[in-house]
This record gives C-alpha cells, structure tokens and sequence, in this order.
C-alpha cells in the first residue's frame, strides 16, 4: 500500500486525468450506469455497490489517467533469455540495441534499392508509427524477459498450441503472403473487419502491440472503464463490495460479448476484474484463447507514483494444462488519445474479397 496521499501527487495526476476521460469512456460510463437502467423502468441487476463510496481517494486507488505498456518484452520467454529478471548488463544490451535500431531505421532511404516489391512484408510500416518502447518491461525496477512468470519457463502451457491457434496461424501466414481463400467477410482476421483491436491489446489478457499501445482508465464508485487506444474498445467493469457478489453478478453464460464478460471488486488497493464467457470468434483468432470453461482474472495495484502493476491469471482446461500467470507494469504515456480510425473494414476488406472473386475467375478460366 502506499502512504503518499493523492494531494502529494496532484499536480502529476492531474497532467495525467486531462486526457483520462475521452468520449468513448465516457459514453461507456453514462450507458452502464443507473440512469441507463432507470430509463428502462427497472433496477439494474449489474448496478455495482463498491464499498465506502464517499472515502477520499489516495494515490493507490487513483488509476485515472493515460496509460502505456509499450516495451519490447513479449507475453513469452524468447529463447535468447534463460529466466524471467534479466540482469542489468543484458538489459542494458537490449536497450542500446533498441535505440540502435530505431535511429536506423529512422535514417534516410537508400533510393539506389529503388522501389520495394509486392509480397515484401517487411516494408508495411516506417519506424514513425512503431510504438514498442524504449526496451524491456520493468516491474518494481527489475527488468523482464517475459510477462508470463507461470509457469516458469516462460511459456503458455497449450495442451495443444497448433490446435488453439489454428486460425491465429493462418491468418499471420495470409498476413504475410497476401494470399489467402478469403470466401466471406467473415474468413478475414477480427483485425481486417475492425471489429475489436489487433494484437489482443483488449484483453483478457491485456497484451502489447506494434503501435498505439495506449490505454485511459477512468475509475468511480460504481465503475472501472478500459478505453483502449487501438480501435477504441471499450471495458466496463462494474465493481461490487464482494467478490462473492460480483461473481454471482455475471451475466448468463449465454451471452458471450466481445472481450468477455467482466466484473470487479476491492482487495484493500487492488482492483480484481474477472472475465468469463469470451466471444467464441475472439476465442479462435487470438494468441491467448480462453473458451467458454475459462476465467481470467486481473489485478490492478498502483505500485509508485509511475506504475500501475498489472496481473493475471488465465484459468482453462479446454486449452492449457494448468493455470498460467503473468504481470508488467504500465506507465504513464505522455498526452492525451486521440481518435483510431480502423478502415481496414471499410474499404481493405472490401478490396480483399474482390480480388479474391477475381483470383477465382481467372482460375475457372484458365488464365
């Protein structure tokens, strides 16, 4: 728990709280809140009833604000490290490496290559748009190889990973080709019909991406609201006095939203969400599937002053072969969200079928 009072940190919070609420969240906040219910003529059974509502808020329980969790450290262990805390000089390596490569790849172009060729995966994004850190994550100053800590070898513990993530694989492997069936809108990956955020920055579990690794929080009483950056999807985590009472607060199992179906509660400064009932299109194409037997919970610790610890633990037994746990720690971004545009489904995916239908044609023609 942390003894500095809110008031010792005003002036860092509220940089932070300016570009907290954005209109996503808020709408979010608006809509799931009682006067959404009393409008329907009813009391609502996931109204939330958090415990001591009126108690001034310290720095630990303060998550408001604009949030990151931008590095280079990925949910798995690489075989280039051996264990989970890296030591100082290596991490110091991967960091020099870090930069080095970005100030490379931020260099003037060799125009004597001239131009790139189709099917050259490598030439999809300049360095302008990357967003992956400065290095690796840091919990607590320690620097991590990965974010899983359980088991301890770093790794997701499939009962069968080619299984789990069948579709995953091949969409990465269209992804790099271009060359793909495409028979429908929905053969094409979530992230081409912009229908929740590539890279599973949504959650559960909360990953990092490419780019935009950007996240509001905005916390009441009543309310914990996620407002991603990466396609604006939004979490809504109506927090109860109990966990006995918010477990008993999902919704039915029938109703499986996109990123699940979550509720939270208090432990002293820790904000515990657990999320059942994953969208089952989300359970296929994502790297870290969860079916409709599993539950992730998250725990949310404001650590420092710059570090909200954030940790899991994923719970399936018609994926893995035991529960698996992580942690990192986000912190503060600089500036405000701004909007994410997704048109990959307003035009891309339009454009993909067609040429599909056209590849199709050509076949039946002999051409």
């Amino acid at each position: 728990m942390l003894a500095e009072s809110e008031g010792g940190v005003a002036e860092e919070d509220d940089a932070m709280k300016r570009g907290a609420i954005s209109a996503a969240a808020m709408l979010a906040v608006l809509l799931a809140g009682p006067a959404f219910a009393q409008s329907q003529g009813q009391a609502s059974p996931r109204q939330a009833a958090a415990p001591q509502p009126d108690a001034p808020k310290t720095l630990a329980r303060n998550f408001d604000g604009v949030w990151t969790n931008a590095t280079v450290t990925q949910l798995e262990r690489p075989a280039s490290f051996s264990q989970l805390v890296v030591p100082k000089a290596q991490a110091d390596a991967v960091e020099k490496a870090t930069a080095a490569r970005r100030e490379a790849a931020n260099g003037a172009s060799d125009l004597s290559q001239g131009a790139f060729h189709d099917e050259n995966a490598t030439a999809g994004y300049n360095s302008f748009w990357i967003d992956s850190g400065d290095g690796l994550m840091r919990v607590r100053g320690e620097a991590r190889s990965s974010f899983i800590t359980s088991p301890a070898n770093g790794k997701m513990p499939f009962r069968n990973r080619q299984k789990s993530l069948a579709l995953t694989i091949r969409d990465g492997v269209e992804y790099r080709s271009g060359k793909g069936g495409y028979t429908d809108p929905e053969d094409l990956p979530l992230r081409e019909r912009c229908l929740i955020a590539q890279s599973d920055a949504g959650g559960p579990v909360m990953l990092n991406a490419l780019y935009n690794n950007n996240y509001s929080f905005f916390l009441t009483p009543g309310y914990f609201v996620i407002d991603l950056e990466m396609n604006h999807d939004v979490r809504i985590a109506p927090i109860f006095a109990s966990a006995e009472k918010a477990r008993a607060s999902h919704q039915p199992a029938v109703i499986r939203p996109w990123l699940g179906d979550t509720v939270a509660w208090w432990e002293g400064d820790t904000l515990v969400a657990e999320t059942k009932n994953v969208n089952p299109v989300q359970e296929g194409r994502t790297v870290t599937p969860v079916s409709s037997q599993g539950t992730v919970t998250e725990r949310f610790t404001r650590i420092a002053r710059n570090e909200l610890l954030y940790q899991f633990t994923v719970e399936d037994p018609a994926h893995y072969t035991q529960a698996w746990s992580g942690e990192y720690s986000f912190k503060p971004a600089k500036g405000q969200i701004y909007e994410y545009a997704c048109h990959e489904g307003n035009y891309a995916m339009e454009g993909i079928l067609r040429g599909a239908r056209l590849q199709e044609v050509a076949a039946k023609d002999g051409k």
